[in-house]
């Protein structure tokens, strides 16, 4: 489904990214004193009197790139203007009329497409007088705005809302699957978005950072919408040079947090390094499922190589030893589509419920053939009932005698069981331990006898084995 564009366009620094956020009411693009922040083309759908438009962020016309992508930003701005419906042609009215903006100005009239002409940074009337200046630019009296103060916002929507044309999409489709891409830079993420959209959606480069927002893109696979979140590349944290960067990790980990299930990228030229192992330890602490994706396989020299490097991906996270592997040639979308249809299952499996009763025949029997350490005083664990309170992740909660009375290593093994039971075999479990005669989580004690035996039968095994794809 497409939406009636709207193109914020003008030259660097006039408060593009800021107006962007202004409209969406979220921070979303990046927004940072340093001149060509913004390189991709940043969009969100929007809706105003009942009338819905994709609003889009563009970087600055005129841009001297620090690692020189001005073509590439070129290309995503004029991109931008081609398909927009209605522009919004943003200048800086206390810098008045720049050569930059005569500049966009001759371009914008070429494009022949419906303006609406704005002058950013009217924090307070005493810029007012500027005004006259800027109607040199031939787009006669501008609407005066600030996105910091929010002043004009509404009125920049009723004018868009009124340049809309007659016919256009309705409200968003559900989205069926948000997926986030992450790693270190250049191994190949913002190459998988563009495969799945069909479409140079992004900005692609061997010069690594090359994105620095998160990005979200929309398209459709199999009748399906699905929102792909592209991520800046993740560095150690002592390594960001400077705020641009710094945004780009925490829009990477908020990425994390938004998304259904993460595509973990690796170079399979690469070793795996210490951010990847943080990266994959902020998904754990989230409870996310998620695929490793070795990219750029078809570099590697024969089959043999590719199964060391799935031997190899294991031994690194050895705790992860449930998360499939996925490899992959972004380039020339092998196996990309197969990727994007495992993690709908995944998605999937981290939605179902197991029966009660099978939960906790499951947990007594893993108890039976383990049991807890014993602590101080000679007391050791135990269970009296369990149950599952929640989907994505699936989580579970256990009414104990002692949520202290079992160790990290133990819950795990006990997610571990749960996960050999075969409805979570590739997905994340999170436990929550309650004292007994809590009711939090949604566990509601039962009126057993004190001492209630859990079954004690073996569990049968139904694992199965997590998936190596290759082509």
């Amino acid at each position: 489904m497409s939406w009636p564009v709207v193109a914020i366009v003008g030259r660097p620094n006039v408060g593009k990214s800021s107006l962007f956020n202004s409209l969406a009411r979220r921070r979303i693009a990046i927004v940072d004193p340093t001149a060509g922040v913004t390189r991709d083309r940043i969009g969100t759908i929007l809706e105003h009197n009942e009338r819905w438009f994709e609003l889009v962020d563009t970087g600055g016309i005129g841009i001297v790139d620090s690692d020189a992508l001005e073509d590439d930003v070129e290309r995503q701005i004029q991109f931008a203007i081609d398909s927009a419906a209605i522009i919004v042609f943003v200048v800086d009215i206390r810098d008045g009329v720049m050569p930059l903006d005569q500049t966009v100005s001759e371009r914008l009239r070429a494009a022949n497409k419906p303006i609406i002409f704005v002058a950013n940074k009217a924090d307070d009337g005493k810029v007012d007088a500027l005004m006259p200046d800027l109607f040199r630019l031939g787009y006669g009296e501008p609407l005066l705005v600030s996105a910091n103060s929010q002043r004009g916002r509404d009125e920049l929507l009723q004018r868009i809302f009124e340049s809309l044309p007659t016919a256009g999409a309705g409200a968003p489709e559900d989205v069926a699957l948000k997926v986030a891409i992450v790693g270190r830079r250049n191994v190949g993420k913002s190459t998988f978005i563009n495969s799945m959209a069909r479409e140079e959606r992004v900005i692609v480069s061997e010069i690594a950072g090359t994105t620095r927002d998160s990005v979200d893109v929309r398209f459709d696979r199999d009748g399906q919408t699905y929102l792909a979140i592209d991520t800046a590349g993740v560095r150690k944290k002592s390594s960001l040079a400077n705020s641009v960067e710094f945004y780009s990790l925490h829009r990477a980990e908020r990425s994390i947090r938004r998304a259904d299930v993460v595509l973990h990228f690796f170079d399979a030229r690469t070793r795996i390094g210490r951010v990847d192992k943080q990266l994959a330890e902020y998904v754990i602490e989230n409870h996310k499922p998620s695929i490793f994706c070795v990219n750029k396989w078809d570099l590697l020299k024969d089959q043999l190589e590719v199964a060391k490097m799935g031997e190899y991906v294991r031994k690194v996270f050895p705790m992860l030893d449930y998360v499939p592997i996925s490899f992959m040639t972004a380039k020339d979308g092998k196996n990309t589509l197969r990727t994007l249809q495992l993690a709908s299952q995944l998605h999937k499996q981290a939605g179902r419920r197991i029966a009660t009763g099978e939960l906790n025949r499951v947990l007594a029997a893993a108890m039976a053939s383990v049991a807890p350490p014993t602590r101080a005083g000679n007391r050791s664990g135990r269970i009296y009932y369990a149950a599952q309170v929640a989907e994505y992740p699936p989580t579970v909660a256990l009414v104990t005698n002692g949520p202290e009375l079992f160790d990290e290593t133990y819950i795990r093994y006990l997610t571990k069981c749960l996960r050999d039971q075969g409805a979570y075999g590739e997905v994340p479990i999170k436990m929550i331990l309650r004292q007994r005669g809590e009711s939090q989580g949604g566990v509601k004690d039962e009126p057993e006898p004190e001492e209630v035996p859990m079954p004690v039968e073996k569990p049968k095994k139904k694992k199965k084995p997590s998936q190596t794809w290759e082509i």
